[in-house]
C-alpha cells in the first residue's frame, strides 16, 4: 500500500485549530439599550438580526454570552470595534 501524502501535517492542523479556541465574550451593562447592542452585533460580529437579539437577551439576563469565537488575530478587532462603541466585551 503506498501512504498518502497532504500538503497539511497534523501538528499544523492541530496549531491551527488552536489558535481558533478564542472567543469574545459580551458583557451585561446598565448604560447601552438592547438597539445599540443588537446593531453592534449585528454590524461587527456579522450576526443575523434574531442571533443578535437572543445574545443581548443572554447577556441581559445571564449577564455575559459569548458572541464570536475563531483565531485570535481575527477577534482583536471585532473587540475593539464593540469596547469603541462602549460595549463590555473581552476576549478569552
Amino acid at each position: 500500500m503506498s501512504e498518502i501524502k497532504t500538503d497539511t501535517s497534523i501538528e499544523e492542523l492541530l496549531k491551527e485549530t488552536l489558535s481558533n479556541q478564542h472567543e469574545i465574550i459580551l458583557f451585561n451593562d446598565d448604560v447601552n439599550t438592547f438597539d445599540h447592542v443588537i446593531e453592534c452585533l449585528i454590524k461587527y460580529c456579522e450576526h443575523s438580526p434574531l442571533q443578535a437579539e437572543q445574545c443581548s437577551y443572554i447577556v441581559h439576563y445571564n449577564g455575559k454570552c459569548s458572541v464570536k469565537k475563531g483565531a485570535l488575530k481575527k477577534l482583536k478587532p471585532i473587540s475593539q470595534a464593540l469596547v469603541d462603541q462602549q460595549l463590555r466585551a473581552k476576549i478569552i
